[in-house]
């Protein structure tokens, strides 16, 4: 087949973003929250940096696009990553893959304002479908091992990441079709992801360092470390280098498919890695984000007034 290698890729991003989910819950167990996150990409800023030299595919942005890309790094790296630490504190890994799925919804709904795009029953409906989604694992999450307010707050800021990852979309999606004012062609996947990174990174670093003054130097166990090597290392690094290929190679669209089979590895993680519940309202929930999101990412044929 065809750039099966690059399916092939893209199954296993899909199979790593999935088990991030209980490596992110088992990392925010450990230390805490900005100072997971700021190891993290240091990390894998530094591997970004490393594979740039070695592939030769350095490009240093113009000055128009580092103020693109520092918007970009505030919402894909500062304020996502530091949200998705926060909820993994208090949510299951199973129900936080869910809620992360709406994201593509959230960026329908920002494309209105941003992107000159219309509200459509397509969208209205998918709104709806993803809203039930939500609501059945807000309250009918089989993992009530977890108390539901610490659900509650953890799903809170689970949305909330997808919210600042949906926007952070529309400002790469800008990047990627429009070049800046004092550059010829706009900027690769590649280089968008790994520039932000470092401008995220930072961004984090003063508040890692405020909360390493208030509660200590973080000192991750065994597990935590695990944990960071394979969020830096396979869920950033690689997954995103592949997952920018993918995009270059098949396109967005094709692409993107693959983010819809993080939320099923996610659970089965959760209850392999944590011994997360399984239970009738993840399928639902999954099942009805999903109708959702697909609606909301549907074309109508014909102009809607």
């Amino acid at each position: 087949m065809k750039n099966a290698m690059v399916h092939l890729k893209l199954l296993f991003v899909a199979i790593v973003w999935g088990f991030g989910w209980p490596a992110g819950r088992v990392l925010a167990q450990d230390i805490a929250p900005f100072g997971a996150a700021w190891i993290r990409y240091v990390i894998a800023v530094g591997c970004f940096i490393i594979y740039l030299k070695i592939t030769d595919n350095w490009h240093v942005p113009t000055k128009k696009e580092w103020k693109r890309i520092t918007l970009i790094g505030f919402f894909s790296t500062f304020i996502y990553q530091s949200l998705f630490m926060y909820g993994m504190k208090f949510t299951a890994a199973g129900d936080a893959s869910l809620m992360i799925t709406f994201n593509p919804i959230f960026t329908a709904l920002l494309a209105i304002p941003f992107l000159n795009e219309k509200m459509n029953w397509r969208l209205a409906t998918g709104l709806t479908f993803g809203l039930s989604g939500v609501v059945i694992i807000f309250f009918y999450s089989p993992n009530i091992d977890i108390s539901f307010d610490e659900r509650l707050t953890g799903d809170l800021f689970i949305a909330a990441a997808a919210l600042a990852w949906a926007t952070s979309t529309i400002l790469q999606k800008k990047a990627m079709t429009s070049p800046a004012s004092d550059s010829q062609t706009p900027l690769s996947p590649l280089h968008l992801t790994v520039w932000s990174s470092l401008i995220g990174l930072l961004i984090l670093s003063p508040w890692a360092a405020y909360e390493s003054y208030i509660g200590g130097i973080p000192s991750p166990s065994v597990n935590g470390w695990i944990a960071i090597v394979f969020l830096a290392i396979f869920s950033t690094v690689f997954s995103y280098v592949w997952f920018a290929d993918g995009i270059v190679t098949i396109g967005a669209g094709k692409t993107a498919l693959y983010v819809y089979l993080v939320a099923p590895f996610g659970i089965l993680g959760g209850w392999l890695i944590l011994d997360e519940k399984l239970g009738w309202s993840l399928i639902a929930s999954f099942l009805l984000i999903l109708i959702g999101v697909l609606l909301a990412q549907s074309n109508p044929k014909t102009t809607e007034s």
